[in-house]
Order: structure tokens, then C-alpha cells, then sequence
């Protein structure tokens, strides 16, 4: 028990805190700045859209009036099934830019493959149908393709306040960012784990079509130009705005799918694990990707032995009695999660946590029974039934 309940407080501050100070050192000592240069090479905007009426003509409107050279930029819909109003918005654009792509509902992956197939850019971006591009977001992008070895950037996404969300939205903007300040330490030790889906670019002849459609899309190709050698870096100048889900359950419910699908994309990319040829990349993809998913595990065994351990000393009895303030703290986190005292950070950091980590298991749980996430249901703040 005594083993067990080390081993777990270790391995806790080594996720949370020491796995950072790692990135930090590495970064320190490789200094793998990117040399960037104003460049506007082809660019194919890609976007998947499944249902898309309530907000795919405002993300069309915002990609016209990116700043970019007009003849130098493609955008795509790929509409996997949409059965609402979606294709005809789009179709009804009379700009040459925009494109409209009419597929049968097969799977996000299967709609971004068939995407790819009639991009034209040298450039393909990804984007989700209700990011809002700062106007020089592909500006941005494309400065970092000046050097020859960055295969992939991934933008910088900044989730925009809701007056009705709950708790649970300050939980997920206080993660963000923690998150992209640990992608620029990670681009300085030559490259960041993944992408996130609003807003990212790779080089198109460094795309491989997807075959597995229960993974998650933007780490599965984002992570291909690393497989290829490549370096896929984080440009915070590059910016999307999304809003953040409104409720908790409809958030918890997004994790599980995401960290679902999370776990069956490390699978595909297992090849990324092997430190000897892929070297510090492979032991951040497993602590970020494998040691803090199995968080949960390591919780349940801190909890189950600081209780056993509590007639051994006083120091046991100190860490089970935190952790049940905690958990209590959470418990009333949810319970306020509406009201304007949940908003208090001292109780939405505590339950937040535990919603992610909750998720996280459930999706462990999904994995083991062999459950497979195909088709793709987008989670807006509006209905896009």
C-alpha cells in the first residue's frame, strides 16, 4: 500500500508539474525557433460539415474576408449527409472560391479524405464549421511554411465567453490556457504533440488518407507529419474563436466521445512511442496522450491507499482527508455549476477536474469493451439537428 500510494503521488506530480518543467528544460537547451517569412503559398480551406445550417454561412463569410490573396485560396465544404439546409447555403455562393462537396454520411474522416482529393492548395487548412478566423489567421499560418522541416502548424484557439454557460466553460478555458502555453514550450523541442481541429495546416503532400473513422481527425492527421519527419509547431498568432459548450453534460458527453476516439488514435500512431526514433516527441505523445488519460487509475489507487495507510501516520491521514475536500468540493462545484457562487474558482477548478477525469474513464471503459465512435455528431451552442 505504502508502494502504491507513493508511486501514485509521484507519478501525479510528474503529469501535472514535472512533465512541464521537462518540456521547459529540453526547449531551453534545443532552441528549435521556427524561421519564418511572409510567404502566401495555395491554400485549400477545408471544412466538414455535418448539419451546419445555424452557423456554416457565417463561417463562409469569414473565410471571404480573410486576408489572403483571393487567386491563392481554395475553401471547401465537405458535407458528410447533411439533411437540413447546410448544401444549399453553401451552394448558394456564386464566388469561384467556395466549393461545395455533396457526400453520402459516411464519417467525418471519409468527408476530409474526399476533401483532400479535390484540394488544389499546396497548403491543405482544417477548420471546424463554427471557428471564427482572426483575419490574418492564414497569414499566420503560412509564415512557418518558409522552412523547409515544418511539415504542420497548428493554430491558436481561444474560446469566446458565453453569458449562459455554466462552470464547466470557465473549467475548459482555464485548461485551454494552460494548453497552448505548453505547446509553445513543446515547439522549441522541435515539435507539439497535436492539433486541434479549428485551426490547423499541413503540407499536402504530406497527407495520407485516414481509414480508421473512429479516431479523432485532427490528431490522427496532424500527427502524420511527424511520422513523415517532419515538425508540426504551434503558431499563437494564427487565431480561431469558438464558443465553448454551454453545459456541463453536453460537455462530459464531447470528452467521452473525444478521448473515445483519443485512445484508438494513439493506437493508430503507436509507431510515434518509439523513443528511438522519434526520440523526446515519443514521451510527450505518452505522458499527454497515455499517462494523463490513465489519471483516473491513479486517483482511485491514491484515494484506496491513503485510507488504508491512515494508522500509519499522520501524513496519510492528510491526504485522505484533501482528497474528500476536494471531491466535496467538486460535488458542490456540479451541484452550482449554474449559479454565480459555482463560478468561484475554488469550486469549478475542483469539479471541472473531475468531469474531465470522469470522462476520461468512461472513455477507458468504451475502449476495453471495444466500442467504436464512427459517425460524428457536432456539440454547438445551437442546435444543428
Amino acid at each position: 500500500m505504502r508502494l502504491a500510494f507513493w508511486l501514485s503521488i509521484f507519478l501525479l506530480i510528474y503529469v501535472y508539474g514535472g512533465f512541464s518543467v521537462l518540456v521547459i528544460i529540453v526547449g531551453r537547451l534545443r532552441q528549435r525557433h521556427v524561421r519564418k517569412q511572409e510567404i502566401t503559398p495555395t491554400m485549400s480551406l477545408i471544412i466538414a460539415a455535418y448539419n451546419e445550417e445555424e452557423s456554416i454561412a457565417a463561417r463562409i463569410d469569414n473565410a471571404l474576408k480573410l486576408d489572403y490573396p483571393a487567386e491563392a485560396l481554395q475553401i471547401i465544404v465537405a458535407s458528410d449527409g447533411s439533411d437540413d439546409s447546410t448544401n444549399s447555403i453553401v451552394a448558394g455562393y456564386a464566388d469561384s472560391r467556395v466549393q461545395l462537396l455533396e457526400l453520402p454520411r459516411r464519417g467525418k474522416i471519409h468527408a476530409l479524405n474526399d476533401a483532400v482529393k479535390h484540394a488544389t492548395g499546396e497548403i491543405l487548412v482544417f477548420s471546424d464549421a463554427n471557428s471564427m478566423y482572426d483575419a490574418q489567421a492564414l497569414r499566420m499560418l503560412s509564415r512557418n511554411f518558409a522552412e523547409a522541416q515544418v511539415g504542420g502548424v497548428a493554430g491558436n484557439t481561444i474560446y469566446t465567453k458565453l453569458s449562459k454557460s455554466d462552470s464547466s466553460s470557465q473549467g475548459e478555458d482555464l485548461y485551454w490556457s494552460y494548453d497552448k502555453w505548453l505547446k509553445e514550450m513543446e515547439s522549441l523541442t522541435g515539435s507539439i504533440i497535436s492539433a486541434h481541429g479549428a485551426i490547423y495546416a499541413i503540407r499536402r503532400e504530406l497527407y495520407r488518407p485516414i481509414s480508421d473513422s473512429a479516431v479523432t481527425d485532427d490528431f490522427a492527421i496532424s500527427t502524420l507529419v511527424i511520422e513523415q519527419g517532419y515538425r508540426l509547431v504551434f503558431e499563437s498568432e494564427a487565431r480561431a474563436y469558438e464558443p465553448p459548450l454551454p453545459a456541463a453534460e453536453r460537455e462530459f458527453r464531447r470528452k467521452v466521445r473525444l478521448m473515445t476516439r483519443g485512445f484508438r488514435s494513439v493506437l493508430l500512431r503507436k509507431a510515434l512511442l518509439n523513443p528511438f526514433r522519434y526520440g523526446f516527441y515519443s514521451l510527450e505523445l505518452f505522458t499527454h496522450k497515455v499517462l494523463r488519460r490513465l489519471v483516473p487509475c491513479i486517483l482511485f489507487v491514491l484515494f484506496v491507499s491513503s485510507v488504508a495507510l491512515q494508522s500509519s501516520g499522520m501524513i496519510y491521514v492528510a491526504a485522505a482527508a484533501g482528497q474528500m475536500i476536494f471531491y466535496l468540493l467538486a460535488g458542490f462545484g456540479y451541484v452550482l455549476r449554474g449559479q454565480k457562487l459555482g463560478k468561484l474558482k475554488f469550486l469549478y477548478i475542483p469539479f471541472f477536474y473531475c468531469l474531465a477525469n470522469f470522462a476520461a474513464f468512461v472513455a477507458m471503459i468504451k475502449v476495453l469493451q471495444g466500442h467504436q465512435i464512427e459517425r460524428w455528431q457536432p456539440q454547438r451552442t445551437v442546435s444543428s439537428a
